[in-house]
């Protein structure tokens, strides 16, 4: 019964609020103003993204470990009881003192890639579909176990399972590797007072529909971006988005201010974090054909990167214009993408105006939502590493994504011993004939689809192939 208790952890940390209904001027890119930003200390920001208690409800210490190995790794190269706690979860103690164990926002952002942890990448090994972990009976018995045996480490976890019992249920994706942040977005606030925080055990906005999945995108693009998210509505004060963590266990909006008064730092940390380099041999001079291209298509929506500095033949500086990110949001009618994430706002109606009514929408540094028709042109810094591709994660490779025809409606990948291919830039993956339980992405699927963002394939082959090489160098 303990270990059925700690089951349900997986998969809970992820914060993506996309909705829409505002729509776009014709087919017209909009450009997205910037806001202002608070700075902050990136030290701190790390010391408090990896062992502070921005969640301050979990798993007692003790009871962690019945279901959870202890972690040789420690690839935080954390101290003290956090010595031996997988990365995606801190040690903390809850406000009567007990040490609990709690998730942290590196469930979703970040990822281990060639045995080492990059913090700040998608972590597209997340699975949403298992039954057993995301269960809400087995919070229930967990609560009720602890309520009878130990009344202090009962009040330190109750926050924590009394969420995971109301929310645990609603968060299946259709397959592996996707995210459900949306949903749980949804679902954390629909048990809050917009004011004050507290928790509700009856919702106060309505939840329903399907759950739409999510590619998780790279921190290291948000020092690029005027907004958050896929359709780029997350408007005003970052910090307040990515603090949104604290819904999950929040006691009220006293305690959410204190988290806040952290979150500078944490953004000062995630400006600071750098793509990883391309690990292989590049072909410089195939590259450099690539970025003349790359300038000439696509540079419009996703920016201009500089000269590539590889190791010889760089191209001339009239090849390539300097480092450039236009914040374009690109209509639907021309993106023409799966439209279930950006539509989603017909699941929930009343999410934006809980939101924008809110504590996160007041004080001197307010966050705002702003729907819009369409989805952001995101930058391709270290883009190499961040497969699978498109918002909800639906095509494998690089490859697959400037070649629509190269697209499987249904492929796998091996999650226990994953394979990358540098030459395509993704996962490597099977064909498959027909879907097959969750293991399978199911491109046939509403939310799922790997249509759309066609503009590769008027490029030639050669083209495309010069265009991936410059892409390495990013």
């Amino acid at each position: 019964m303990k270990k059925l208790m700690v089951l349900v952890l997986l998969g809970l940390m992820g914060f993506g609020y996309t909705r829409v209904l505002r729509p776009a001027a014709g087919d017209d890119p909009v450009p997205i103003p910037a806001s202002p930003q608070r700075s902050g200390d990136p030290d701190k920001g790390y010391s408090y993204l990896t062992t502070g208690d921005y969640i301050k409800s979990g798993i007692p210490y003790d009871y962690f470990f019945l279901g959870f190995p202890k972690d040789p790794n420690n690839y935080l190269k954390r101290d003290s009881l956090n010595a031996v706690v997988p990365h995606e979860y801190t040690a903390v103690k809850a406000a009567n003192g007990v040490v609990v164990v709690a998730p942290n926002c590196l469930e979703c952002h970040a990822q281990v890639f060639g045995n080492k942890l990059y913090i700040g990448l998608g972590n597209s090994m997340i699975d949403f579909t298992d039954r057993k972990k995301l269960n809400p009976r087995a919070a229930g018995m967990a609560a009720n176990l602890l309520e009878k045996s130990d009344q202090r480490k009962y009040e330190a976890a109750l926050p924590f399972l009394r969420a995971m019992r109301t929310i645990s249920g609603e968060l299946y994706t259709e397959v592996r590797g996707v995210n459900a942040a949306d949903r749980l977005a949804d679902l954390l606030v629909a048990h809050r007072d917009p004011q004050t925080l507290r928790w509700s055990n009856e919702p106060v906005i309505d939840v329903s529909g399907r759950v739409v999945p999510t590619d998780t995108p790279p921190w290291w693009l948000l020092k690029k971006k005027n907004a958050m998210f896929y359709n780029g509505f997350g408007r005003g004060d970052f910090g307040r988005f990515l603090m949104a963590s604290n819904l999950l266990t929040v006691s009220d909006s006293s305690e959410a201010r204190e988290v806040d008064g952290h979150f500078n730092d944490v953004l000062a940390y995630i400006y600071s974090i750098q793509p990883p380099k391309y690990p292989k041999a590049v072909n410089a001079a195939l590259a450099r054909k690539g970025g003349v291209v790359f300038v000439k298509n696509c540079s419009k929506c996703h920016g201009n990167y500089g000269a590539y500095d590889g190791p010889s033949d760089k191209p001339s500086p009239s090849a390539l214009v300097a480092a450039e990110y236009p914040n374009l949001l690109i209509p639907e009618s021309v993106v023409k993408t799966d439209s279930f994430l950006y539509k989603a706002n017909f699941q929930s109606p009343q999410f934006i105006a809980w939101f924008n009514k809110s504590w996160f929408a007041q004080g001197d540094h307010p966050a705002r939502l702003e729907p819009f028709n369409g989805y952001i042109a995101p930058p391709l810094d270290g883009i190499w590493i961040t497969a699978p591709y498109l918002h909800n994660g639906s095509v494998p490779t690089l490859e697959a994504l400037l070649n629509s025809k190269l697209r499987p409606a249904y492929w796998s990948r091996d999650f226990d011993h994953p394979q990358y291919d540098y030459e395509h830039l993704g996962w490597k993956y099977t064909r498959e004939d027909s879907a097959r339980g969750t293991v399978v992405y199911n491109t046939t699927l509403p939310g799922y689809g790997n249509y759309g963002h066609t503009f590769g394939d008027k490029l030639s082959e050669p083209e495309r192939k010069a265009v991936i090489e410059y892409l390495k160098t990013l």
